[in-house]
């Protein structure tokens, strides 16, 4: 029997081909499908590690496992394959029934969304180390330090938080993302949040990193970030704040004409809205409890994992 915020039948046999199998013999992995419910269960109810239900085992198997998946990039593994079905098939389940609706969806832009969310960090995620861990310095864990904050972490006027700046699709569905601590502006991480666009396709082929269009609000009008969309060949969709539209008026012919602006495609930015509240239906993404960014990473992507598989596999319940 399938409890809530468990995988069906149908997403467990989606992912099951691409989880790690046991290798030489000796350590030999749990039962991949429990440790998953339970990594699964964590992220939805936002319980302690030591508070799982014991239908999922012991809960250090649960923690190790995710904290290394999290660290040698199994969990992105997963999702990135995810995206490349999700790019093969027809999520939908509609097929083109006429030639001339395939060419028109074939000839259709790509157009990512740019946001961010802040996630306030409880008590618990603060008091990391400085010291790395000692198993994992190779393989994209350990600490992380910045100028204005470590592990992600910083002072805004929610108190301790984290800020995640994501790209999503028109479907609501995260893209790639990075993590900053909350009091960064929005503005300072859109050029490396697109850096970081790497949708792989399938079969040969480079990884697609240059959408046609980007939309995003206020906060990303800036000199830097249009002629970097200019330079790579991107629509921009960005909405202009009063003050910058002020003052190109003061400069008059000086001012050179506004940027161009698409309220009909505007309107669509809204699905970056509705990926955050998407992800934030997971109460360990709404409030973070990870001490570490990789592992807070790894959280973000598990349940990134999920929006995928609820998009790509509808359930009776979900079918319209």
């Amino acid at each position: 029997m399938v409890r809530r915020h468990e995988l069906t039948d149908a997403q467990w046999q989606k992912i099951e081909p691409l989880l790690p199998v046991n290798g030489n013999p000796g350590g030999q992995w749990a039962d991949h499908r429990r440790v998953i419910n339970g990594v699964l269960f964590r992220a939805r109810t936002g319980v302690p590690w030591p508070d799982l239900p014991e239908r999922y085992g012991p809960w250090q198997t649960l923690y190790e496992r995710h904290r290394r998946w999290s660290a040698d990039g199994t969990w992105q593994q997963i999702l990135a394959e995810l995206q490349i079905e999700a790019g093969a098939t027809d999520p939908d389940g509609q097929l083109a029934k006429a030639i001339e609706e395939e060419t028109r969806q074939r000839t259709q832009e790509w157009a990512v969304n740019i946001d961010s969310t802040s996630c306030r960090a409880h008590q618990h995620a603060a008091g990391a180390r400085h010291r790395p861990p000692r198993d994992f310095p190779q393989k994209g864990g350990g600490a992380r330090v910045e100028a204005d904050g470590r592990e992600a972490l910083g002072r805004s006027r929610g108190g301790l938080t984290s800020k995640v700046h994501l790209l999503s699709d028109d479907r609501a569905r995260p893209l790639t993302w990075q993590t900053s601590p909350g009091q960064r502006g929005d503005s300072l991480m859109f050029v490396p949040v697109l850096e970081g666009l790497r949708i792989r396709r399938r079969g040969p082929g480079r990884p697609r990193g240059r959408p046609d269009r980007v939309r995003g609000d206020k906060a990303y009008s800036s000199r830097g970030n249009r002629p970097y969309l200019r330079g790579r060949g991107i629509k921009a969709t960005i909405a202009q704040p009063d003050d910058q539209r002020a003052k190109r008026r003061r400069k008059g012919r000086a001012g050179g004409r506004p940027p161009a602006f698409d309220q009909t495609q505007y309107r669509r930015r809204s699905a970056v809205e509705r990926c955050v509240n998407k992800w934030k239906q997971f109460r360990a993404v709404a409030t973070r409890y990870d001490k570490r960014d990789y592992i807070f990473n790894g959280t973000l992507t598990v349940t990134a994992v999920v929006i995928w598989l609820r998009d790509i596999i509808q359930e009776p319940s979900e079918a319209p």
